[in-house]
């Protein structure tokens, strides 16, 4: 299956602001963050298909996952 990841701010260094990957189905987001290499504390807000998700949720073929880092400033 094919999923469109979109990341922001700061999870973009040294990676990329949008790429497809090829995964297995049954894939979930927390393994799309291992294998990107982004420290899991590091992912605070996960919305796939501009809707909320969890790092249990399982991807389908066609999806968009965006990550986003804990937010600054205060």
């Amino acid at each position: 299956m094919e999923i469109k990841i979109k990341l922001f701010a700061s999870l973009t260094k040294n990676r990329f602001i949008e790429e497809i990957r090829r995964y297995e189905e049954g894939t979930n987001v927390k393994t799309v963050i291992e294998d990107i290499n982004i420290p899991e504390n590091e992912v605070f807000i996960i919305f796939v298909n501009n809707i909320h998700a969890g790092k249990d949720y399982l991807l389908k073929d066609g999806d968009t996952l965006a990550l986003f880092p804990p937010s600054g400033g205060g």
